[in-house]
């Protein structure tokens, strides 16, 4: 998206209502207000404050990295602790409420009966789908999810997901908002429980737990294993052209041939893993032993600077448009 064309969208969706300040609504607030947008916040704490400002504080400099302006960024930030008014007038509406059904189907009936009709209304939900949510809504056409990858103001994903009675303009609406932001928006060409990233992440993270309690690494030596690997290789490239590359000048075709029939045994012979006490324990005491020791603030900067060190090399190969 073209500058001029990424501000006419920002200009269109100059307002937004925030629904639920924790991490993700926190985060998503910090990116809104770097991109000169005005947010109102709702969420029930009394620190609601306190809480957004000192997230804002912590991840400016990733902003600042990111090229965004950081300067005065709380002079947009509203806070109003009633629902309706505090999505009255807004262009877009991002929720981060529990994943609980019951209070979105909810949540949603009460934003309807309030908002502008032209307001996008996005759900960060991981779990529930949009059909889900929008079941009390008396319109729900505007209603799509909108699911980032934690943090949202640095990782560049957000999964656009529309449900049975999404209007496609708005999927289009959506698609554009985000790209506005520099964000990198997909959609889901069907609804599913926990859509793509979540479910490829819960898979890999099976594994992990099975690995390390069948004592065959530890913590830290699987995490080694996967970023001087399998990480580094899907940061590039992903996991369908890896595998391609991975059946050498044959392509997919010559790799089926070779390693399907394995993969596939292995796909059938997984042992199940279960996260009992035991097990959480054992996976808990070597993360206390490790890494988990050190204080959130320093594993939160360390994991930021490492990302946009793999942002910033990525976008430098797109701007020399290198071909190998």
């Amino acid at each position: 998206m073209n500058q001029d064309a990424s501000s006419d969208t920002l200009s269109r969706y100059s307002r937004v209502a925030v629904i639920g300040a924790g991490v993700i609504g926190a985060s998503w607030t910090a990116v809104f207000l770097a991109h000169g947008l005005t947010v109102t916040v709702n969420d029930p704490r009394n620190d609601i404050g306190n809480v957004v400002a000192k997230y804002i504080r912590r991840a400016s400099p990733t902003l600042k990295e990111l090229g965004l302006t950081i300067d005065n960024l709380t002079k947009r930030l509203h806070f109003e602790p009633d629902l309706e008014r505090a999505v009255a007038e807004v262009d877009v509406v991002q929720e981060n409420g529990p994943e609980r059904i019951e209070f979105k189907q909810d949540l949603w009936a009460r934003i309807g009966g309030v908002v502008p009709s032209h307001a996008l209304l996005l759900s960060s939900s991981s779990a529930k789908t949009a059909t889900e949510q929008s079941l009390r809504m008396k319109d729900a056409s505007r209603l799509l999810i909108g699911h980032p990858f934690n943090p949202p103001h640095l990782i560049p994903l957000v999964e656009v997901v529309p449900g049975e009675g999404t209007d496609p303009c708005a999927v289009e609406d959506a698609v554009l908002f985000y790209k506005a932001l520099g964000k990198v928006p997909r959609v889901l060409r069907k609804e599913i429980q926990g859509f793509v990233a979540n479910r490829l992440q819960r898979a890999i993270f099976r594994e992990c737990c099975h690995l390390v309690l069948e004592g065959v690494v530890t913590v830290d030596e699987l995490d080694d294993i996967v970023t001087s690997s399998i990480g580094l290789r899907w940061a590039a490239d992903g996991p369908f052209r890896s595998f391609h590359l991975g059946g050498g000048p044959g392509g997919f075709p010559a790799f089926f041939k070779q390693f399907a029939p394995g993969m596939e045994a292995a796909w059938k012979s997984q042992a199940p893993v279960t996260l009992d006490e035991k097990s959480q324990q054992t996976i808990i005491a070597q993360a206390e032993a490790s890494f988990a020791a050190n204080p959130p603030e320093r594993l939160e900067a360390e994991r930021d600077a490492k990302q946009l060190a793999i942002l910033r090399a990525l976008a430098e190969l797109r701007d020399r448009r290198v071909t190998l």
